[in-house]
């Protein structure tokens, strides 16, 4: 396993930047049913664990959505962590289309 982590500035209120982060989760179990056997999220206030797998692979992390930022960890399985440099890119350019 692999840790990887992911912040991202935003000038968003703290509840608009949970509100675009729950709604983008919820849009990506629908965009990539096709690729991913189950994504799993669970929230507690500004803070979200999640699991997600397929292909085999498992990974699972948190989203913190802070008054300034957001922070995604996420536990990369062995297979994945090959292509760490271009998860966080994605992590990372998504969450700022997200949060803009």
């Amino acid at each position: 396993m692999s840790d990887l982590i992911v912040s991202v500035g935003h000038r968003l209120s703290q509840d608009e930047a949970l509100r675009r982060i729950r709604a983008a989760v919820a849009h990506a179990k629908v965009q990539y049913s096709d690729k991913i056997n189950d994504l799993g999220d669970n929230w507690n206030g500004y803070v979200g664990a999640f699991e997600v797998s397929g292909m085999g692979q498992k990974a699972s992390g948190n989203v913190a959505v802070n008054p300034s930022d957001v922070t995604v960890q996420i536990k990369l399985p062995f297979a994945a962590s090959l292509f760490k440099s271009k998860i966080e890119s994605g992590i990372r350019d998504t969450l700022t289309r997200i949060l803009a």
